[in-house]
Parts: C-alpha cells; sequence; structure tokens
C-alpha cells in the first residue's frame, strides 16, 4: 500500500505549492519524494507543469515523456492520448516537427477505435493547425473547426470549444474575412480569460494570432493581442515560455515604433533564452534583431542574427536578401527573394514582395518589378488591412516612380504614409518620405522635395539609421548636389548620353536636362567634359548606365 500525503509531508508541501502557483517550491518538494518514494502519476504530471512555468522546457518535457509511460503501462488510454497530443504542440514549438508528428501519430492510435472522447477534438486541431501552417489552404481548418466544435458541445468541454472558434477564425481570415475571424477570435478568448483552456493550448492560440496579425502587416492589432498576451501570461508565472514570448513580441512592435537602442540591447538574450522552448518566436527575434542591425550598418551583425535564425529553421526574409543588396550583390537578392516565394504561401509572400519591387528596380527589371507589385496589390485586396494596403501603395508607387508617373506615385506614397504612421511604423515613414521627395523633385518641386528629405534625414538619424542618414545628408554630397543629381553625374562622367541616363534611372530625358543643369550651376561649370572632371575631383565615381 502507498504512502498517503498526510504520510509524506514532503509530498503534501510540494501539492500545496503547486496550487499557490509557487512552481520553484512545488517542483523542489516533488524532487524529493520522487528521490525517496517515487511519484504517483498526477504528481509527476504537476512536477512537468512547475518546470514549465519555471521556463525549464527540456525538464518538463522529459517528465511528461516519462509520465506517458506510466499512464500507457497502466492501461490509461484516452489520458496517455491526451498527454501525447500535449507533448506533439511542445514539440512543434520546438522546431521538431517529426518528433512533434509521432507523437500525433501516437496519440491517434491510442485513440482509433475507442469511444469518442474530447482528445479526438484535439487531435483534430493539432492536425489543422500543422495544416494552415505548412499550405495556408483554410479549406481542411474550416472541416477541422466543425468537427472540433461537434465534439467539444457533446462533451461541453468550453476548452475544446474555444479551439473550434480559433479554428474557424483562422480559417476565416485566410479566406479573406479579417472582421469575420477577428470578431470569432474575441469571443472565443472569453473561456482563455476564464481560465478554462489549459495554459499551453492557450498560449499557443495567443501566438498564433499575434504572428498572423504580423503578417498581415497590422501593427495596431499586433499590439492589442500582445496586451491581451501579457494580461494573460503574468498572473501564471514571470519565468515561463509565454513571459518570454511576451516580451519578444513587445519588442518587436517596439522596434517597429523606433525604440532600436532597447531592441538592440535586449533582443539577442531574450531570443537566446527561447531557442529551447519556443524556437519560432526565438527565430523572428533573431530576424527583427538583424533588420536593426543590418538598418544600422551593422551588416557582419546581421548576418549573424540572420544566421542564428535560419538555424533554427526561420527563414529571415527579406532581410538576408537585403543584407546581400547592401553589400552590392542586387542580383544575389533577388535570386534569393525569388526561392523563398516559392515555398511561401500567399499571405506568407506578402511580406518579401515590396522588397522585390526595390531589388527589381534596382537592376532595371521594371518587368518584374511590376509584376511583383502587382501581386501584392492583389493580396492586399484581398486581405483589405491597412498594412498590407499601405506596403501595396508603396510598392505601386515606386513602379510608378521609375515609369515617370511623379503625380500618381506622390498620391499613393501620401495614402502609405497615413497608414504607416497611423501603425507607428518609423522606418517605412521615413521610406515614404524619401521616395516623396524623388517624386516632388521630378515634377520640379523643389521646396516639397526638399522637406519630404529633410523629414526622412531626421527620422533615420533618430533611428540610428546611419547608412540612410550619410546618403541623404547633404554634407555627404560635394556641392550640395542632391542623391539623384550625384546619380545623374556619375552616368554623365561615364560619358553617357541623357537618353542612356534617362533610361538607367527610369526618368525622363527632360528631367535629366534639368538636373544637368542643376549639376552646372552648383559645380560652376558650363559643359558635360568639365562636369565630368569636376566628379573625378570630388570623389564621384563614373558608372555606366548598362
Amino acid at each position: 500500500m502507498s504512502e498517503t500525503s498526510h504520510d509524506r509531508p514532503d509530498l503534501a508541501a510540494a501539492r500545496e505549492a503547486f496550487a499557490r502557483g509557487d512552481w520553484l517550491t512545488a517542483r523542489a518538494g516533488f524532487l524529493a519524494a520522487r528521490e525517496t518514494t517515487g511519484l504517483e502519476p498526477a504528481d509527476l504530471e504537476q512536477l512537468s507543469t512547475a518546470a514549465w512555468f519555471l521556463g525549464d522546457g527540456p525538464e518538463s518535457l522529459a517528465d511528461s515523456e516519462l509520465l506517458f509511460e506510466r499512464l500507457a503501462t497502466d492501461g490509461a488510454t484516452t489520458d496517455a492520448a491526451d498527454l501525447a497530443l500535449r507533448l506533439a504542440l511542445e514539440w512543434a514549438l520546438n522546431g521538431e516537427m517529426t518528433v512533434a508528428s509521432g507523437w500525433l501519430v501516437r496519440a491517434d492510435r491510442l485513440l482509433e477505435g475507442g469511444p469518442a472522447h474530447p482528445a479526438k477534438g484535439y487531435a483534430a486541431y493539432c492536425r489543422a493547425g500543422l495544416s494552415l501552417d505548412v499550405g495556408g489552404d483554410p479549406g481542411p481548418a474550416q472541416a477541422a473547426a466543425e468537427e472540433v466544435t461537434r465534439i467539444a458541445e457533446a462533451f461541453r468541454d468550453p476548452a475544446l470549444g474555444c479551439l473550434g472558434k480559433v479554428l474557424r477564425a483562422m480559417a476565416a481570415i485566410r479566406s479573406g474575412r479579417a472582421l469575420d475571424g477577428f470578431n470569432e477570435l474575441d469571443e472565443a478568448m472569453l473561456s482563455v480569460l476564464a481560465g478554462r483552456v489549459h495554459p499551453l493550448w492557450a498560449g499557443d492560440v495567443y501566438c498564433s494570432v499575434i504572428h498572423l496579425c504580423e503578417q498581415l502587416g497590422d501593427l495596431q492589432r499586433m499590439r492589442a493581442w500582445t496586451d491581451a498576451l501579457e494580461r494573460w501570461a503574468t498572473p501564471l508565472s514571470r519565468t515561463f515560455v509565454y513571459a518570454g514570448v511576451t516580451r519578444v513580441h513587445q519588442l518587436q512592435l517596439i522596434s517597429a515604433e523606433g525604440g532600436w537602442d532597447v531592441v538592440e540591447a535586449e533582443l539577442g538574450p531574450r531570443s537566446d533564452a527561447l531557442g529551447r522552448s519556443h524556437v519560432w518566436v526565438a527565430g523572428a527575434g533573431y530576424t527583427e534583431l538583424g533588420d536593426i542591425k543590418r538598418l544600422r550598418g551593422d551588416l557582419d551583425g546581421a548576418r549573424a542574427a540572420y544566421d542564428r535564425a535560419s538555424a533554427l529553421g526561420v527563414d529571415p526574409q527579406p532581410g538576408h536578401s537585403l543584407l546581400l543588396r547592401a553589400r552590392g550583390q542586387a542580383h544575389e537578392a533577388l535570386s534569393q527573394l525569388r526561392a523563398s516565394l516559392s515555398q511561401r504561401d500567399r499571405l506568407g509572400r506578402a511580406k518579401l514582395l515590396l522588397a522585390g519591387v526595390e531589388v527589381a528596380l534596382e537592376l532595371g527589371d521594371a518587368a518584374a518589378a511590376g509584376q511583383l507589385a502587382t501581386e501584392l496589390v492583389d493580396t492586399a485586396g484581398f486581405y483589405a488591412t491597412p498594412g498590407l494596403l499601405a506596403r501595396a501603395d508603396h510598392a505601386q508607387a515606386l513602379v510608378a516612380l521609375a515609369n515617370g508617373r511623379q503625380r500618381e506615385a506622390a498620391a499613393l506614397l501620401d495614402s502609405a504614409a497615413r497608414v504607416y504612421r497611423e501603425q507607428r511604423y518609423r522606418y517605412a515613414t521615413a521610406t515614404v518620405h524619401e521616395h516623396l521627395a524623388l517624386a516632388h523633385r521630378a515634377l520640379g518641386q523643389e521646396a516639397l522635395a526638399d522637406a519630404e528629405q529633410a523629414t526622412a534625414l531626421a527620422i533615420y538619424r533618430q533611428l540610428g539609421a546611419e547608412p540612410d542618414a550619410r546618403r541623404l545628408a547633404p554634407a555627404a554630397r560635394p556641392g550640395g548636389l542632391t542623391e539623384r543629381e550625384v546619380e545623374v553625374l556619375a552616368c554623365v562622367a561615364s560619358g553617357a548620353s541623357n537618353r542612356a541616363v534617362a533610361s538607367r534611372l527610369r526618368i525622363s530625358e527632360k528631367t535629366v536636362s534639368r538636373h544637368l543643369a542643376n549639376i552646372y550651376t552648383k559645380a560652376a561649370v558650363n559643359s558635360r567634359t568639365a562636369a565630368a572632371a569636376w566628379a573625378r575631383e570630388h570623389g564621384i565615381v563614373a558608372r555606366r548606365p548598362d
């Protein structure tokens, strides 16, 4: 006969500590009891849970797998299946998809041929979630939502009912009905807020929704859901995985708002800490860190951060391709972007398309840029979220600029800038002001162009985006030349005609003539030959427009 908890004060103390959420004391007590007389399955489960709340994912997994063997040996089939499903989810969060799939198969085998049980609903939820992650097709998720909901109603299981609503919401959003989907999510989360959903499943729901908001470019919704995640996670534990996840999402938003110093100092260690418990968020953290380092001119640091993301199975795009572009490898950048685009679903591609437009235009591939911009416009129209629509306006504006349609470009850029400001996306706002300067200057609106350029420069300096600031700073260019005037002069210095320069820079010959007249005035010369000599004297490298 086993001893009772009354006979084992260490075990009774551990159970009491667990009940009040004192995870450290509970784990110590359970470990001490295990060394003496062993643990009952319920105690082993609490030991695993305490380790999880303390942020020790590997110990929690090891204890859960031990518990699974006990349950399976004792013939507790449905309990073992339920635990196998939780293990499948944990291994998936660790990035070990093969192991996760193995646990899901094990759960299915335990449930096969048995009576109806809520665990079958959780299994359907897991399979649908994996299907959305892999292909983005909302069809299986919608079908699974109906199955999960039927099982939840049959067993009056509010947690499973929540997951059914979540699947239905995710399918709606993926089907282009974002408002319906987010309304469904709001209702689904009532069970989470009431404490009726196991924290592992609840945390997965929060993360899935926040990641979806980020893909949709909807920073306002991402803020709302990250705030909700913090309110849910903080009372449970300040050390478990979702405390770290919350902070990484907060740092992503702080990065968008321009707090790069804070993010650069903190995001690396935060991502390191998640590397063994939630690799997808850790990878997103390293990608964000790489983006900041790249934009600040630390190209080696950016490469190291992107490599860390890649090692975790997260594709750090478009940042890694833009890093190649910054190193002067634009052809390689576009090739890598195309490779990544080929591996993503419609929504996943949306994040890469604007960068693809920029690189294609730099290479003079107007056709490719136009195709990428058109796809982004179609995707943004389908999902109809502010961030994607602004990104689409921005991409169209760049194509319009390249084709000499400056007034159209300016209108599109004004629209994008309004949304970027509402979303508090500082760097994107700066780039729009820079492109507006180009549009106004091409239209001969020098005062407006100077104001837009000054705004962009001020934001770049505030962010510490030194390469952009150096490029725009008037002092960085001789004779007070503008950036475009330097580009024109570099081409002219190579002996190129006005027509060739216009073709290379995707502006009209009339605009080239106007820039050349300004160059003559600022450099105090009166011929192309004298201008070329002045360029050499002032360090402007000749560049053939081909």
